[in-house]
């Protein structure tokens, strides 16, 4: 609610993503960005801080604004635990992605690059865990992953916008 009567526009943001079989489907999180944002990846704007909400950099410092990927979850587009949904327009981590066959996992609200430095990755370290996972997927693994999730939210860390 802070969020709507703080800045103008809806409460959710539907972000177009690429899934599972290189699809692509609209995942909603709760709006950080003022509704005028280019729909870019955070770090590619020149300073974004000037696009956050008023409450929009503390959801996204507390992980809070992932709570709405639940309904991707129950939706069957997404699983708890995956490589993170690329946006429609990173290309570059899309295509690397498709040259590894991380395409065939469905995409998680966290995951094993989340963990393992989140925002602080190069591409090519992010795909490098998620193919990882994708040849270590196991329940025991997805337990441990959502165990260190909970961690680094509590810290904080590997957030850096």
């Amino acid at each position: 609610m802070l969020l709507k009567v703080t800045s103008k526009g809806p409460i959710l943001y539907w972000s177009e993503r690429v899934g599972r079989k290189d699809l692509n489907f609209k995942m909603p999180k709760f709006r950080t960005m003022k509704t005028e944002t280019p729909a870019v990846a955070t770090h590619l704007l020149e300073d974004p801080n000037d696009h956050y909400t008023f409450i929009g950099k503390f959801l996204r410092k507390a992980s809070l604004d992932e709570l709405p990927q639940i309904y991707s979850v129950l939706m069957n587009e997404m699983s708890f635990v995956g490589p993170r949904p690329a946006l429609f327009n990173q290309y570059d981590l899309i295509e690397l992605r498709r040259k590894k066959g991380v395409y065939e996992l469905k995409p998680g609200i966290t995951g094993w690059a989340q963990i393992n430095g989140r925002d602080d990755l190069s591409i090519k370290d992010k795909v490098g865990f998620d193919v990882e996972y994708l040849h270590n997927q196991s329940f025991r693994f997805d337990l441990r992953i959502i165990w260190l999730t909970l961690i680094r939210v509590i810290k904080k860390d590997g957030v850096s916008h």
